[in-house]
């Protein structure tokens, strides 16, 4: 028990605080039990040390920006927030220890409806409900133990924060990218508001109200995120992206195929028509006219009902007809029609059809022949975009983000309505354009910026929330700045986002706006590459077993339900005896299925929460939360405990003679230098590069059971056992910070240290300023050489000539390897690529076809016609 006697700027938890969780040992020794009793102890005095993020703003070489995707404040945290940010802890804890200067920043996603609805429940203001639940969430995610920068902490609902999203809007409004528009919406009669597509479900309802969702035509505003549309599709083939996965299949289906052009048109009811169309010089055309479907929302308009709506044309000087029906061959997802009846005679025909006559001369019937068609898409394009009416290349379905939401709680868009200059922006100097009282309607009369008319309103429509998290990750490394959005220059050092984290759901609209907003800010010269997030992790959902009653539907809880076969899903309802459905669903308080983490926090300990939350199955897997799982975290925890228990007290045994040089104590140290570097470099990998943590725990384990085999006298006396240990502990500490800090503790405090002269581990600090463990130089790492696919061999090499190996080195190696070159002698090969993981292994991918075996033998040997034709 000297480790909890020892004083150090790092000590553990005085000895007079364990005596009473004392046990015995079968051998007699007194030994202290690992009880949640204990973990809270040993939490609560290392809360406190170990949750800091030291992060430098003068250091961006070495920088490493892992951002989690933060979180709307609802008062309470639930397991999916508790994966979400334990992994991200894990991996910045861990790039920290190996010596990068990591920035992971939180902050709180705080505008929306829920806040308005339940502030509205209880007759309170948002604002107070919200900073209430911020500042119970925040202490609940300190007690998670992660180490967030608080010192860059940002609230979307702050002023100081929304003045600047009010400013990205201003600009994108200076650059034809912000408009107004009547558009046919998705109306929530309950909520008061306007819902996005994906906010209506299968039967036509509120995804939150449940009310059955109406068809209004209301002027709103729009972002032109179309004009990026083809920028963002190419975007996704940029090399930078890594681990995107299926979510650039989601993005690329999101986008569309960007196959043609669209152009905005006013009409003569003074709406902007979107217009689509693959061929742009058919707006040449000065006969075209437009069929749109019958259910279009122009179609209500009264003279559109008179059969006098049409279209201005400035690319031909005409004015289009409209026409309403179905009969055209309109674009996929598409409800507007451009008919060129000078271009194609299916138009001609559908001209006919309706009763129009042609109208065009001999003269520009010639200009429009096949050979000049190129010409004149360039003068169409080039055109709308002197314009600014569109021009943009985007698929036919794509359409434009529409920001406008009718409710209070949101971020105030700054333009002011004035009877004589209409819509008028705020000028930036005016900013921010704050929320006002909402019992005082005379808050919104203002002065016209423009020509000071007394009788001008602000805007009040607010900003879709997705508009706040567009641009939060570039805010944050520059929260404070009160002159300007952020500072460029810290951007260019820090940007772009090394690791994204954060659930599926928001895969397609959120990324696909954050990337618009920071493709646009890169061509303000703001930003510094075209995309934010270099790599993503998409965590899957945390799953509770829910029970339904087959009948009714009803959720029941767990303890009102008598399962009769779990492995079939069978279960009865206790009191009626009624089949239950067992199922796993996404948890929730409505499903009775939802575990609270404090719960699990007070029952088991924050690091064993931790721990339990990335074990078993990969972060991007959907977790099944079962207390089933959970003795294989809390049994591994306990032998942690124990084996530096044993350790200390093996190392406190009176002296025997042992023979260091021995073959059998060689041996056994050689087995601790194996063990340790093969687990090492497991836990590295899957740490670093795959992102498994829950491999990498099962390779920590694996190191474990090595060190739980060794016999007592190679503890006291082997180098490699006390590397091992250390090289335990440090590995642990990125997942479980609170206890691998008590057990390092524990361990430094030992005496007869056999490794101290070593500059490998650092005595004198805590276990997270440690340098994560290295692969010995003289260790042997795999060099796998693969033949389409499949593993041809693996060559051992040693570590420090594995790191200087290069393409040209692997593919030498395996042409003068004879299982390599005999699987060859019939095919060509057609590619090769090589990757290497430093201190970890190499691959060498060999892709090749089978040749047709020829009549006339070859002269030379099967390696020679590999070398000849690679």
């Amino acid at each position: 028990m000297q480790a909890l006697r020892q004083s150090r700027p790092f000590r553990s938890l005085h000895w007079s605080c364990w005596k009473r969780f004392l046990t015995h040992s079968c051998t007699g020794n007194e030994y202290l039990e690992l009880s949640s009793d204990v973990k809270h102890r040993i939490e609560s005095h290392w809360r406190g040390q170990i949750s800091g993020g030291q992060f430098d703003a003068k250091q961006p070489a070495d920088k490493f920006y892992v951002l989690s995707m933060f979180p709307y404040p609802s008062g309470n945290l639930h397991m999916g927030h508790v994966r979400v940010y334990t992994i991200g802890d894990a991996v910045a804890r861990f790039q920290r220890m190996c010596g990068k200067n990591v920035f992971q920043p939180i902050g709180w996603d705080s505008f929306g409806l829920p806040a308005e609805n339940a502030a509205n429940q209880r007759g309170v203001e948002p604002s107070a409900w919200t900073e209430q639940n911020i500042a119970q969430m925040k202490q609940q995610l300190q007690r998670l133990g992660c180490s967030f920068d608080w010192t860059h902490e940002l609230s979307t609902c702050s002023p100081q924060y929304y003045r600047w999203t009010q400013q990205l809007f201003l600009m994108l409004h200076k650059h034809g990218l912000a408009y107004q528009n009547e558009a046919l919406v998705n109306w929530d009669p309950v909520d008061q508001t306007v819902l996005a597509d994906e906010q209506v479900d299968a039967n036509g309802c509120s995804w939150r109200s449940g009310a059955k969702v109406e068809k209004k035509l209301l002027k709103q505003w729009f972002i032109r995120t179309t004009a990026y549309a083809k920028q963002l599709l190419d975007g996704l083939d940029d090399p930078t992206l890594r681990d995107w996965r299926d979510i650039i299949n989601l993005q690329r289906h999101w986008i569309g195929e960007c196959n043609g052009y669209a152009f905005t048109l006013l009409t003569s009811a003074s709406n902007l028509l979107r217009v689509w169309t693959a061929n742009p010089e058919h707006l040449k055309d000065p006969n075209a006219f437009l069929v749109l479907r019958s259910k279009h929302y122009l179609s209500k308009l009264s003279t559109a009902a008179g059969g006098g709506l049409s279209v201005e044309n400035p690319f031909a000087g005409t004015t289009i007809p409209v026409v309403f029906s179905d009969e055209a061959a309109f674009p996929p997802d598409c409800d507007v029609y451009l008919a060129a009846p000078s271009f194609r005679s299916e138009d001609r025909e559908l001209w006919d059809s309706f009763g129009l006559a042609i109208c065009a001369s001999g003269t520009e019937e010639t200009r429009l022949n096949p050979g000049s068609w190129e010409l004149l898409r360039k003068e169409v394009l080039q055109a709308a975009t002197r314009l600014n009416a569109g021009g943009y290349r985007v698929s036919s379905k794509l359409l434009d983000w529409l920001i406008s939401r009718q409710r209070y709680w949101g971020t105030p868009i700054p333009i002011v309505h004035c009877p004589k200059c209409g819509a008028v922006p705020v000028p930036e100097e005016q900013l921010p354009v704050t929320l006002p009282k909402r019992e005082s309607p005379d808050s919104l009369l203002c002065e016209c910026p423009k020509c000071g008319n007394a009788q001008a309103k602000r805007e009040t429509d607010t900003m879709d929330t997705f508009v706040d998290s567009s641009w939060y990750y570039l805010r944050f490394l520059d929260a404070n700045n009160s002159e300007r959005i952020f500072d460029p220059s810290l951007a260019s050092q820090f940007m772009p986002v090394d690791l994204y984290i954060g659930g599926k759901e928001h895969a397609v609209l959120h990324l696909y706006y954050a990337r618009f907003m920071n493709h646009f800010l890169n061509k303000c010269g703001l930003s510094p590459t075209s995309e934010p997030f270099s790599r993503l992790l998409v965590q899957g959902m945390v799953m509770g077993r829910s029970f339904r009653v087959k009948g009714s539907g009803r959720y029941v809880r767990e303890d009102e339900v008598e399962v009769v076969n779990a492995k079939k899903n069978q279960a009865l309802l206790k009191e009626t005896q009624e089949p239950v459905v067992m199922t796993w669903e996404k948890m929730s308080k409505s499903k009775q299925n939802g575990v609270e983490p404090g719960d699990m926090f007070d029952e088991y300990g924050t690091d064993t929460t931790r721990l339990i939350i990335l074990a078993d199955v990969a972060p991007t897997s959907h977790r099944n939360w079962s207390s089933a799982t959970f003795p294989g975290i809390l049994n591994w925890q306990k032998r942690l405990w124990l084996t530096l228990q044993e350790f200390q007290a093996a190392r406190e045994e009176a002296p025997s003679d042992v023979d260091v040089n021995s073959e059998e104590f060689l041996a056994a140290d050689a087995k601790l230098f194996d063990a340790r570097n093969f687990y090492v470099k497991g836990a590295t990998f899957n740490y670093r590069h795959a992102h498994q943590l829950s491999v990498a725990i099962s390779k920590m384990q694996g190191l474990t059971n090595s060190i739980r085999r060794t016999p007592k006298h190679i503890q006291r006396h082997g180098r490699q056992f006390e590397r091992a240990l250390a090289a335990q502990i440090i590995m642990l500490a990125p997942m479980a910070p609170h206890f691998a800090s008590e057990l390092w503790s524990k361990f430094v405090a030992v005496k007869g240290r056999l490794n101290e002269a070593s500059p490998e581990l650092q005595w004198g600090e805590d276990v997270l300023s440690q340098r994560w463990p290295d692969i010995d130089a003289a260790y042997n790492l795999d060099l796998s050489i693969k033949v389409n696919g499949f593993e041809n061999c693996v060559i051992k090499v040693q570590r420090t000539l594995l790191d200087k190996v290069t393409h040209s080195d692997a593919l030498d190696i395996a042409f003068n390897t004879e299982s390599v070159t005999s699987y060859l002698i019939d095919k060509k090969i057609r590619t090769t690529n090589f990757v290497l993981y430093p201190g970890i292994e190499a691959i060498l991918n060999i892709y090749v076809d089978k040749v047709q075996k020829k009549e006339k033998p070859a002269s030379s040997s099967a390696a020679d016609k590999v070398l000849a034709d690679p």
